[in-house]
């Protein structure tokens, strides 16, 4: 049933699931929100093609990974109401990027991975389910291969976000997407990479008035 309302997708990264927007929803009042337990395939294409359906014609919230996938998915897999998307992957815009999260993985596993990227608030209970390996090696080999391309005609609104008080490098990389693709930028006070976690309410902020255009000049 059509309600009127925006329409938001929420999409979670590597290393967690469904659970990891649980702080945010209850601030997102006046939308309609989905939130997606992806396939964790490590195949972008069978990624994407999963999402695509399920956000065709709304507007795709991403985190990390997630943010990864809203930027593929705004290239133009499918049209889009708009796109708020926090520190995604940049491929090589900004190179080494992801090396400490892959090298915490090689020395390890999963949490070490987990704990390099989200810092110390992760937890295994944001999977929902039982920490797998190979599931972490195959997304962490995928978001490494990433390549990032411009915005379609039929994107809509782009935000890239990044955290005021995540290192240089988020920023630079926020700021290679804006210099490369002309996505708009915004900084989320107080926060790092976790920002659902640590900043939900001012996330949350963000977003509603990202969709309603509340936040472009007068």
């Amino acid at each position: 049933m059509t309600t009127g309302r925006p329409r938001l997708v929420l999409v979670h990264g590597a290393a967690t699931g469904p659970r990891v927007w649980d702080r945010m929803l209850p601030h997102l009042a006046g939308v309609e929100v989905s939130v997606v337990r992806r396939p964790c395939s490590g195949d972008l294409v069978r990624e994407l093609d999963w999402l695509a359906p399920q956000i065709e014609g709304g507007w795709v919230v991403g985190m990390s990974g997630g943010a990864t996938l809203g930027l593929a998915l705004a290239a133009g897999r499918v049209p889009l109401a708009g796109a708020v998307l926090h520190e995604p992957a940049v491929g090589s815009l900004v190179p080494g990027l992801l090396a400490p999260m892959a090298a915490a993985f090689e020395d390890g596993g999963t949490a070490s991975f987990a704990r390099t990227l989200y810092g110390e608030a992760w937890s295994p209970a944001l999977l929902d389910g039982p920490v797998d390996e190979d599931v972490t090696a195959r997304e962490l080999a995928m978001f490494r291969a990433f390549e990032p391309g411009p915005p379609s005609a039929t994107a809509g609104r782009v935000v890239v976000t990044v955290g005021e008080r995540s290192p240089a490098v988020r920023h630079a990389s926020v700021e290679a997407l804006r210099s490369a693709y002309g996505v708009e930028v915004r900084a989320v006070p107080g926060a790092t990479h976790f920002v659902a976690h640590e900043q939900p309410a001012v996330f949350a902020r963000i977003v509603l008035a990202v969709i309603a255009g509340d936040d472009r000049p007068s």
